[in-house]
């Protein structure tokens, strides 16, 4: 027997509250793949605005799952990437589709 989720617990709530800001779970998706540029996650995320593009990865950094590295220039150089804890994403996001796929067969 599976164990038993409560879902009042304050990990299981966290989680959800990270899911259910949107843009988020589309942010990680793209990032699984390595460290992008802004102007690269912009392009690839195709939706959020810059300003809500902007506003979502200083979420996502302050929260511990992604890393902002700044290289030096000239030209200075942003670049996102995943932590461990946001590459944990890319299983949830398996699980999800799969989910998913089931709800609309």
């Amino acid at each position: 027997m599976p164990k038993r989720i409560d879902s009042q617990c304050r990990s299981f709530q966290t989680a959800i509250d990270i899911l259910s800001s949107r843009w988020n779970a589309l942010i990680l998706n793209v990032l699984q793949e390595g460290p992008l540029r802004f102007s690269e996650l912009s392009e690839r995320a195709k939706g959020p605005g810059d300003k809500v593009l902007s506003a979502r990865l200083k979420e996502l950094e302050a929260r511990g799952l992604l890393v902002r590295t700044v290289d030096a220039g000239p030209p200075v150089r942003v670049s996102y990437d995943l932590t461990r804890a946001g590459r944990e994403f890319g299983n949830l996001a398996q699980a999800i589709e799969r989910w998913g796929r089931e709800l609309v067969s």
